[in-house]
């Protein structure tokens, strides 16, 4: 069994060569790599931090922001092995075949390939983020016994399902870091070099590939130290929306604007998934819900499930929506004016409500692509002389009015059925700002397209203009959809790890 290399114990101008480096050794690096360990080829995955958290290579996140008040850059990744898998909750939903579709309702919509192109790659992915048997929009034969479903009419959103990474042991959810480890020393193919950071990216000439990588290490007291050479065949870059755009900005010595970036797209479109809170009090006349709702469910074959209010493909199309994922959050007590609400519309609708219940919801929600919404590189310095990244954070008013009228509709489906009612909390921007939180799910700054005038990668990730540099992770993803992003940032770099065996043989 190999060991990890600290690239602290390298002397200073040490040059290594393999076939392929892998900078990044987050879900999407630890992935690629264990897909490619029996291909034959040399792997060398490069990790910035160490296996446990450091203060001073996470300060490398560091960076000013402007617009919308966001998640701190130094607050939503963590920098060592694993990556945010470190931090993340484990929440698993595949991406739906209209999340790949051009919208004509959402300008700069649209990826290169369709969700058949994911689907023989969802079930490893299912594997490794070890969520159990693939159930999802299936899952309600699987939870009869436990409670029924929130009885909605017919209409434009229903129930659907997340799953949920878990691990052997009591670990929830799978620290991929830690889960996979192990694996990465088995493999005689792979080498994994910690403390290694990526500070550029050399081409041979503008329009050829890649023929080095520069590297430096932290000193402990967190100043630059040794600097190092990787000689690849191929470089893939995954270490997240942030770095992947940072790398390819700062890499400048031959294209003046940086790799990529010819077009001034390396950056842009910048996405998150917000988390506004008690968008809405929900009452269910005939009291609490099945458990599954507010809490999560473990089923004796292993899955963990939680159900989720989401539009339908129709409802969307016709009322011009985004994605959105409602949850049942905490249980509510109503005000004298919201019983008297109750009250009222229990007996218009001719039903018991003596035991009904009240919670907010909460919600995942997509934003609408926004070349405005950017990383740009600023004139501070980190430690080791990269420059710092400035995020400008933007929310349009349509995403807060493409919601409400999914929570209108979700009100209206409740009532047609006698089941409930719900009051929508929020009118203003300022009020859907101000309850705000962030999933941490960076998107779109290394974005896909067939056309290298609307994207940064084609459809097979690989840089455009650049023939052996590719990118993996969601930062190429064109939309991002409700869905937490790990499951299909997995299946989208497995299909990457299948181009790849192909292209370097």
């Amino acid at each position: 069994m190999s060991t990890a290399i600290d690239a602290r114990t390298l002397p200073s101008g040490t040059v290594l060569t393999t076939d392929l480096a892998i900078i990044g050794g987050g879900p999407a690096g630890i992935s690629l790599a264990l897909a490619l360990a029996d291909s034959g080829h040399d792997i060398l995955l490069l990790e910035s931090g160490g296996t446990s958290f450091d203060d001073k290579s996470q300060s490398l996140y560091e960076g000013p922001q402007s617009g919308v008040a966001y998640t701190a850059l130094d607050g939503g990744r963590l920098r060592f092995l694993g990556g945010s898998t470190n931090h993340w909750g484990g929440w698993c939903r595949p991406l739906d075949a209209m999340d790949f579709e051009k919208r004509d309702w959402v300008p700069h919509s649209g990826w290169p390939i369709t969700r058949a192109a994911l689907d023989p790659y969802y079930p490893k992915a299912q594997t490794l983020a070890e969520a159990g048997p693939w159930l999802y929009d299936r899952a309600e034969a699987q939870v009869n016994d436990t409670g029924p479903l929130i009885d909605l009419a017919n209409g434009g959103v229903y129930t659907s399902w997340f799953q949920f990474s878990r691990t052997r042991g009591d670990v929830l959810p799978t620290h991929f870091g830690t889960r996979y480890q192990d694996d990465l020393n088995r493999a005689e193919k792979i080498k994994l070099l910690l403390h290694a950071n990526v500070t550029g990216i050399k081409l041979a000439k503008a329009g050829g590939p890649v023929n080095q990588l520069e590297l430096a290490t932290l000193t402990e007291a967190g100043g630059a130290d040794k600097r190092l050479t990787i000689k690849p065949r191929f470089v893939v870059l995954a270490a997240g929306g942030m770095e992947n755009a940072r790398l390819l900005l700062a890499s400048n010595d031959v294209i003046k604007v940086g790799i990529g970036n010819q077009n001034d797209l390396v950056g842009r479109f910048f996405a998150d998934n917000p988390i506004p809170r008690d968008t809405a009090t929900m009452v269910l006349f005939g009291g609490a819900p099945a458990s599954f709702y507010n809490n999560s469910l473990t089923l004796t074959n292993g899955p963990v499930l939680r159900a989720t209010f989401a539009p339908t493909r129709e409802f969307a199309r016709a009322k011009h929506v985004l994605g959105s994922l409602t949850t049942v959050e905490n249980p509510v007590r109503l005000d004298a004016l919201g019983t008297a609400a109750v009250v009222a519309t229990a007996q218009a609708l001719g039903v018991d409500a003596s035991n009904a219940k009240a919670y907010s919801l909460g919600c995942g929600m997509e934003l609408q692509p926004d070349p405005d919404r950017r990383l740009t590189l600023t004139d501070q310095r980190d430690p080791l002389g990269m420059p710092r990244l400035k995020l400008n954070m933007t929310v349009s008013d349509s995403d807060f009015e493409g919601y409400r009228r999914t929570l209108t509709e979700l009100g209206r489906q409740l009532l047609a059925a006698r089941s409930g009612m719900i009051k929508l909390n929020y009118n203003t921007r300022a009020e859907w700002v101000a309850s705000m939180d962030w999933g941490n799910h960076h998107f779109g700054t290394t974005r896909m397209s067939d056309d290298p005038k609307t994207g940064v990668v084609d459809a097979d990730c690989k840089v455009h203009g650049v023939p052996n540099l590719f990118v993996a992770g969601s930062s190429v993803f064109p939309t991002t959809s409700a869905n937490n992003p790990t499951l299909n940032l997995l299946a989208l770099t497995l299909r990457l790890g299948d181009h790849l065996k192909q292209v370097m043989a």
